[in-house]
């Protein structure tokens, strides 16, 4: 029995989790390799391994002729009948190789190609175990970085995480055990490319899954997941069971469920919307906790424009404006959160007139607060003076004046042109 060679099948298949007739396929193609090229690449030749005793046997086969000359493919009549009793001239017979003759060029040879071929097969493991894993969650070990990438070790393989899929907030040190989305798994020359994020949307989406029972078994449906990944995410949920509160359902007891995929994400905060097919009822519930006094839509714009009281303005906009670009990401429509102009006081009202004509190109800053101060407080009182009235205004003078009525002019054109498309 050929312990030595056991013992390596055996390891690659404990160790390494390769297959054992694989392991023993891939030496045998590897030892027929380096066979031929030892022994003067003999066109027919084979090599077998015996799966019990592990005994190598190779065999070239030969061509029956009368008497055979120095060619190492041709036999004798007489020594093939040795062989094979029926044997004639013209036949082919296979004629077992002295294992000696192998030769110890050929076991170095063979070694070599036997550990390329197992590595090969290693990849094709691991491509086989992870081809069908996209959309998965998995876990692992940070082990080294590759620049600003990051190299995990899933156990029986390598995984990457490109910089643009980390989180922005998030450091990792190597040995830092880590869970992450997988992406996307491509059969590379290399080896199998296993891609992985943590910033990706549908990482919430299987966290949820995951931890929500009533999502995974379908009762709850998510609608929309918006993220920021590292800061904030909203997702929106409907429950196909009246008897079941789709938002009560992902939060958990004592907010617990949300809180396991709070903690999973670094602290990221998680806002749970009711979703509505009810565009209006749907971003009002997705801007809350703000307060909104008139939500209008604008069907051609695909917009929503969204009035509160100024004391509900820096709410419902969100922190660097996030609760409302994450509302317009997963609504759809175009978010626009506006004061509403009823509710506020004098000073207010002058500064929103004085920022709304300085935003016009061709006014300035303090042409605008003075023609606030004159009474101008909209593009449509100025359009509706005579121009002796826009001459009144200090510091202005006829030139003036007609550069101020041309420049809201032209703004009036292009807003009304953008309403008619």
């Amino acid at each position: 029995m050929n312990n030595e060679l056991q013992s390596v099948v055996e390891y690659m298949e404990k160790e390494r989790g390769i297959d054992r007739e694989t392991v023993i396929q891939a030496i045998e193609s590897a030892l027929l390799s380096a066979s031929k090229k030892s022994m003067g690449g003999l066109h027919e030749m084979r090599v077998t391994i015996d799966r019990k005793t592990f005994d190598i046997s190779a065999f070239v086969q030969s061509l029956v002729v009368e008497h055979a000359g120095s060619a190492s493919d041709q036999i004798s009549l007489r020594e093939a009948r040795r062989i094979k009793p029926d044997a004639q001239i013209g036949d082919f017979v296979d004629v077992a190789v002295p294992p000696q003759k192998l030769g110890r060029i050929a076991a170095q040879v063979a070694k070599q190609a036997i550990m390329q071929k197992i590595r090969q097969a290693e990849k094709e493991r691991v491509f086989d175990e992870y081809k069908d894993r996209a959309g998965d969650i998995v876990s692992g070990s940070v082990r080294r970085f590759d620049r600003s990438d990051v190299v995990i070790d899933l156990g029986r393989a390598e995984a990457i995480m490109p910089s643009r899929e980390r989180v922005p907030t998030e450091e990792y040190q190597p040995g830092d055990r880590i869970r992450a989305f997988v992406v996307k798994v491509e059969k590379e020359t290399s080896g199998p490319e296993i891609i992985l994020s943590r910033t990706h949307p549908d990482f919430v989406r299987r966290l949820f899954e995951l931890e929500v029972s009533e999502i995974a078994d379908g009762t709850v449906e998510i609608k929309g997941i918006a993220r920021e990944a590292g800061f904030r995410s909203k997702i929106a949920v409907i429950s196909h069971d009246e008897k079941v509160d789709p938002v009560g359902a992902c939060v958990g007891m004592k907010g617990i469920r949300v809180k396991n995929i709070v903690r999973e994400l670094s602290g990221e905060k998680i806002d749970i919307v009711r979703w509505n097919e009810d565009i209006k009822t749907f971003v009002t519930n997705s801007l809350a906790p703000a307060k909104l006094s008139k939500v209008e839509l604008d069907e051609d714009l695909h917009a929503v424009t969204v009035t509160v009281d100024p004391d509900q303005l820096s709410l419902a906009i969100g922190k660097k404006g996030q609760n409302a670009r994450l509302t317009a990401k997963l609504s759809g429509w175009k978010i626009d959160i506006q004061k509403d102009e009823d509710a506020m006081g004098f000073e207010e009202k002058v500064a929103l007139a004085v920022e709304r004509l300085a935003a016009i190109e061709g006014i300035t800053a303090e042409q605008a607060e003075k023609l606030v101060q004159s009474g101008f407080l909209s593009t449509e009182q100025i359009l509706a003076a005579e121009t002796n009235d826009l001459e009144a205004v200090e510091d202005f003078d006829a030139d003036t004046a007609a550069a101020i009525r041309a420049a809201v002019e032209k703004h009036y054109e292009q807003q009304h042109g953008d309403v008619d498309a």
